[in-house]
């Protein structure tokens, strides 16, 4: 008897168990992440100078002497290089010693002129003398403006003895020792590159200089003119700097034949000149507008092929898929361009269970604004 009762208790538990087994799968759901979002390109570039000039000396001569530390930092017109001078102040004193005889020799001639002119209007020289007398004093006034310029001259080449930074920047070292010969406009002395602002560059290709350019118009900022005035930020190979923070302000005026690219640039505050020119960077651009995104976690994605598909669950918990149009990864989410609502309960975990035309049993959860990691 206990026997057939156990036997009819196993029975009718059977069945149970089998019924409670072939319910509705769980899966997790959730509506997408709709915020408004700006797209980000990341390209990379290198730093180069604002301003860049090679220092030479405008006359020359034997280097004398060397007034910087290699590598420091200099002001505009701090004295850096002097060139033996004794050869240019000796012009000079020529140039002046000239200029002496030739105020003499122009004193006597207006003396000349003036008495010719007295005495013609008593009829004691005649026309001829009075025109002679002019034109010594022409000639000689024409020669003390030459020798005027002469001493100008040699006072600018006696001057050019001390060369001077044409800008504030650090300085390279002395490419010439002292004691050798330096030839004028010729001989590179060193070179000095500005430090704050800096200029960072990189390329672009086609389809981005359209998208740019076009976003740029709509902002009432040609890409053209300033480079959009676009805020843009650059990171350095070492994570510990934190971003450094720039504007577009340049773009070239033509797409490069050869590379089918066009060089933008950014200009950058550099007040602790850590960013020194060369260094590498990737610099993070807009690459839209901002607009109102969908966003889904990358998990809730499946493929088919060329396809990409999310899993929708409806009401009734039937669960069909959708075609999806994807773009890039923000905030950890990665924004669904097309084929996704608001309103679309999309599987994120148990996608597995979720087969199309599947009944699930939806477990909804709301997804936070940034994803965590």
């Amino acid at each position: 008897m206990k026997l057939t009762s156990l036997a009819t208790l196993v029975a009718l538990l059977i069945p149970n168990l089998s019924t409670a087994q072939q319910g509705p799968p769980p899966v997790t759901t959730a509506l997408p992440v709709m915020k408004q979002v700006v797209e980000q390109d990341l390209f990379t570039g290198r730093f180069e100078p604002k301003d860049e000039v090679v220092v030479r000396s405008r006359v020359s001569g034997y280097l004398q002497s060397v007034h910087f530390t290699d590598g420091s930092v200099v002001e505009k017109d701090q004295l850096l290089f002097t060139i033996d001078p004794a050869q240019f102040e000796t012009a000079l004193r020529q140039a002046k010693a000239a200029i002496s005889v030739a105020q003499a020799t122009f004193d006597f001639a207006n003396e000349q002129l003036e008495r010719a002119q007295s005495l013609i209007r008593n009829g004691t020289v005649p026309q001829s003398t009075v025109d002679e007398r002019r034109e010594a004093f022409l000639s000689a006034q024409g020669n003390l403006e030459e020798a005027r310029a002469d001493m100008e001259l040699a006072q600018l080449n006696l001057d050019y003895t001390q060369i001077r930074a044409p800008m504030a920047g650090r300085i390279d070292n002395n490419f010439i020792s002292v004691g050798n010969l330096i030839t004028e406009n010729t001989s590179e002395l060193t070179s000095i590159v500005s430090l704050s602002p800096i200029h960072f560059l990189f390329d672009i290709d086609e389809q981005f200089f359209l998208t740019y350019s076009r976003n740029a118009l709509q902002r009432g900022e040609p890409l053209s003119e300033g480079g959009g005035h676009q805020e843009v930020s650059i990171s350095l190979s070492d994570a510990t700097i934190p971003p450094v923070n720039g504007v577009l302000d340049f773009a070239e005026n033509r797409i490069d034949d050869e590379t089918g690219t066009i060089r933008l640039r950014a200009e950058v505050p550099n007040p602790d000149d850590i960013l020194t020119p060369g260094l590498f960077g990737t610099i993070t651009v807009p690459g839209s507008l901002p607009y109102e995104a969908t966003l889904i976690p990358d998990r809730a994605i499946a493929a088919d092929q060329n396809r990409r598909l999310v899993m929708v669950v409806d009401a009734e918990g039937k669960v069909a898929p959708r075609p999806v149009v994807l773009g890039p990864i923000i905030d950890g989410y990665r924004v669904v361009r097309s084929g996704l609502g608001p309103d679309d309960a999309v599987v994120i975990d148990g996608l597995a269970r979720a087969r199309p035309g599947a009944t699930v049993d939806p477990q909804r959860v709301e997804l936070p604004a940034v994803a965590e990691k």
